[in-house]
C-alpha cells in the first residue's frame, strides 16, 4: 500500500460515507460517531481514515463494507491491498455447478480453489481469510434418532 493508495482509497470511501447520510463534515463529529456505532468499530479507526493516517483493518474493512452497502471485494480492490486479479469474479457457469456439488461429489476446499485460481503462495492465506467470509456456515449436525 502507498500513500497515494490511502489518498484514494479515503477520497472514495468519504464520499461513499457522504452519499450513505452520515454528517462527517460537523464539528462534533456525529456522523463519525454513528458510522462507528452502526459499524461496530472504533470512532478511532473512522478518524484515522478520513485523515489520511491509516487504512482499516480487515474487520473494520469487513464491516465498513456492510455498513455502506458495498462489496468486501470492492474495499478491497479499492484500497490497493488486492487487485482484480487477485479476486476474480467467478464465471456464471462456474457458479451453478459450484454451488451444488452432485451426489458423490465433494466441494473444493479454499485452498484447492486458490492453488487452481494461480494465486500466489505468498498471498494464498490472505485469499483463504477473505475467500471464507463469503461461504455458507456448516450445517449443524443432527444426532442420530433413537430406534424404537
Amino acid at each position: 500500500m502507498t500513500v497515494s493508495d490511502l489518498e484514494q482509497f479515503a477520497a472514495w470511501i468519504e464520499e461513499l460515507i457522504r452519499r450513505r447520510g452520515f454528517d462527517i463534515d460537523s464539528p462534533r463529529g456525529g456522523g463519525k460517531s454513528r458510522l462507528a456505532d452502526e459499524a461496530g468499530v472504533h470512532r478511532a479507526a473512522i478518524t484515522r481514515l478520513l485523515q489520511r493516517q491509516s487504512m482499516p483493518d480487515l474487520e473494520t474493512t469487513r464491516r465498513l463494507a456492510h455498513v455502506l452497502d458495498v462489496s468486501v471485494r470492492e474495499m478491497l480492490i479499492r484500497s490497493g491491498r488486492l487487485t482484480e486479479d487477485d479476486l476474480p469474479l467467478p464465471l456464471p457457469q462456474a457458479v451453478e455447478g459450484a454451488a451444488r456439488p452432485g451426489v458423490g461429489e465433494r466441494r473444493l476446499t479454499l485452498e484447492e480453489a486458490a492453488a487452481g485460481l494461480g494465486v500466489p503462495a505468498d498471498q494464498r492465506d490472505m485469499f483463504i481469510k477473505v475467500a471464507g467470509q463469503f461461504l455458507p456456515a456448516a450445517p449443524a449436525r443432527r444426532a442420530p434418532l433413537a430406534k424404537d
